[in-house]
């Protein structure tokens, strides 16, 4: 956690390079996790209007039809299942709406880009910016920051979105519904400028109105949609009889010349109070692409999911929960298979390389796994630094001068920041880390279970009253570890951890000189000379925590428990004639029963109460909230 004054600074700095302010949406909301999000966009919907000049009309209807069903959440992008019923058979949207492959292809291609980061809803409202340009309309910058619904509506897509047959008064009815003004609805009808609809939505108005150009009635219209229902019914007129695959302002001159194809196109031109605003876009393509921008970037903003609030579905047809098989935010082991498939592999590569040079080190990363996790749980707590106001864990008396390997994660989180920046939290990674540091060091292998979030706070008291000291007794290790539900067997398991790594002679010399449950000939030759008697002197001297494969993953720890030369107290204290003997003595001569139990204990122990779903934060920085 950082300071008041850093954390405002590194807020503001923070929020100032992502352009986020209060949780709103902002222009610049990806500029830093996912940098080439426009491009990638761009690319994908000029190919596919190049297929497909209808496309881009397409593809900026499914926007309004989102953003006019409980806002822009893309929620009209969710697929029915069995047990859910989505938008897409409403009224309004069943053999309509369309364009949903080619939402699928942008974001195949932005995942590729930047997994995890960016939300379907934010697609849809690129999308549509970018079917308008193509097609020759106005520019606009985009706000973003959506996140996607976890649910739909089928029941406010059937009512919340205007008919084709709605009169002005609807019209201007269902649009101050979603806070837009007659002037907005108005501007946005516009988008009729291009595009095709389907008979079954104008066979009414070019049969039974009168407000329609009889001779473009006839000879246009009813030939392509015959008066018969059920004849023809799929059958397709351009919106814009003219131009219909370019965005201009020619749908406004066709309602002044009453050729308006929707009746609710030409109740915009009927002799009500929206005929002037036509007839001012019909003089002017420039006042209507102003209007129109303006009013588009008001429909963005209708009731964003933004902060914690949604998700991030990393497939714009299904929710996140059922893709990745997780319920109720629990962890798993596959968790960011998705959103970051190079995430083991990255993390692996790192910790190779840090034991590569110092063979400690991976004893170092597995301690700072159960230190995290004995405080409050494994949130990656223990990765905070100290500010002028705020106290981490690293001061308390069992982190301080003794957990290290902060420079390692700092390196792993930059690596993985690099191939999916935002998505993976510090806590997984220290659940990772410690893993393949047991792994790299010959030890047994596991699946990981992830999906933990950052914590936002620390404790240095929990870190100085929960971790069990190195003096514990047996009763008061078992104790410790029963408190983060943890059993004692679990608790002999998990001290194998000791099979590699040092300690300091401040932790072990009062073992040394005080105990008589360690041989002497051990104490005598290989440890006080290490460590003086006297407190003070060459107290951060080092010794090995297993003296015959300090830097192996194996049993030695056992056998060494079994002939009196356990190098700390608490260590020694699981054979000394109380309950874990037997288990000391079946480890002893059982590798493959340690690692099965070591394996087992480990992942139990990471479910030590994870942060999830919307708790937390994902950090940036290890060392600092956000």
């Amino acid at each position: 956690m950082a300071s008041l004054t850093k954390t405002f600074a590194s807020l503001a700095l923070l929020s100032l390079l992502l352009g986020i302010t209060n949780a709103q949406l902002s222009t610049g909301y990806y500029s830093y996790t996912c940098p080439n999000l426009f491009t990638t966009v761009k690319g994908v919907v000029a190919s596919a209007i190049s297929k497909e000049a209808r496309m881009g009309a397409s593809l900026l209807r499914l926007f309004f039809h989102d953003c006019f069903v409980n806002g822009c959440d893309g929620s009209i992008l969710l697929d029915d299942t069995p047990t859910f019923t989505g938008e897409k058979t409403a009224t309004p949207n069943k053999n309509s709406v369309r364009g949903f492959e080619v939402i699928d292809q942008i974001k195949s291609a932005v995942e590729k880009a930047c997994p995890g980061v960016v939300s379907c809803a934010d697609i849809l409202a690129i999308t549509a910016r970018d079917s308008v340009v193509t097609l020759g309309g106005p520019n606009w910058d985009v706000k973003l920051g959506r996140r996607d619904a976890k649910t739909a509506s089928l029941t406010k897509a059937n009512n919340d979105i205007p008919p084709p047959t709605s009169s002005l008064s609807n019209l201007i009815s269902k649009f101050a519904a979603q806070g837009l003004s007659s002037e907005d609805m108005v501007a946005l009808s516009g988008a009729h400028t291009i595009g095709q609809a389907r008979c079954t939505n104008f066979r009414a108005h070019i049969y039974n109105d009168t407000n329609i150009d009889a001779s473009f009635a006839r000879t246009a219209l009813q030939p392509v949609c015959p008066k018969q229902n059920g004849s023809g019914d799929n059958n397709l007129a351009p919106l814009d009889l003219h131009t219909p695959t370019t965005f201009d302002n020619c749908y406004y001159n066709n309602l002044i010349s009453k050729k308006g194809l929707l009746h609710s196109d030409q109740e915009l031109f009927n002799g009500g109070s929206t005929d002037s605003q036509v007839k001012s876009y019909s003089s002017s393509v420039t006042i209507f692409f102003s209007d129109f921008t303006a009013a588009m970037i008001k429909m963005g903003d209708i009731s964003p999911l933004t902060g914690s609030n949604g998700e991030i579905r990393k497939n714009c047809r299904t929710l996140l929960s059922l893709l990745l098989g997780i319920t109720n935010a629990q962890l798993s082991t596959g968790y960011y298979s998705y959103t970051c498939p190079n995430l083991l592999t990255t993390v692996k590569g790192v910790v190779a390389s840090a034991i590569s040079k110092e063979a400690r080190m991976g004893a170092s990363l597995l301690r700072l796994f159960f230190h995290d996790c004995f405080v409050n749980g494994c949130d990656g707590s223990i990765l905070l630094d100290d500010t002028p106001t705020f106290t981490g864990e690293k001061t308390a008396t069992p982190n301080s001068n003794s957990v290290r390997g902060f420079e390692v994660i700092d390196q792993i989180k930059s690596a993985v920041e690099k191939v999916c920046p935002g998505v993976v939290s510090c806590a997984d990674i220290l659940a990772i880390t410690a893993r393949d540091s047991v792994v790299t060091l010959g030890g047994p292998n596991w699946d990981v279970k992830l999906g933990r979030r950052d914590a936002k706070t620390a404790s240095l008291t929990k870190a100085n009253n929960d971790i069990p000291p190195p003096t514990s007794s047996l009763s008061n290790l078992i104790s410790k570890f029963a408190a983060q539900g943890l059993s004692s067997k679990d608790m002999v398991a998990l001290s194998g951890a000791h099979t590699m790594g040092q300690a300091r002679c401040t932790n072990f010399r009062a073992h040394i000189y005080n105990d008589t449950n360690i041989d002497a000939s051990f104490d005598r030759t290989a440890l006080q000379p290490v460590c003086p008697k006297q407190n003070g002197s060459g107290d951060n001297n080092l010794a090995p925590l297993d003296l015959h494969t300090p830097t192996t993953f194996d049993n030695c720890y056992y056998n060494n428990l079994i002939s009196k030369k356990g190098l700390l107290h608490s260590d020694q204290e699981l054979f000394n004639g109380g309950s874990t003997d037997s288990q000391v003595k079946s480890y002893g001569s059982s590798v493959t029963i340690f690692f099965s139990d070591f394996t087992a204990a480990m992942i139990k122990m990471g479910d030590i109460s994870p942060l999830t779903g919307s708790n937390g934060e994902i950090r940036k920085n290890c060392r600092s909230v956000n």
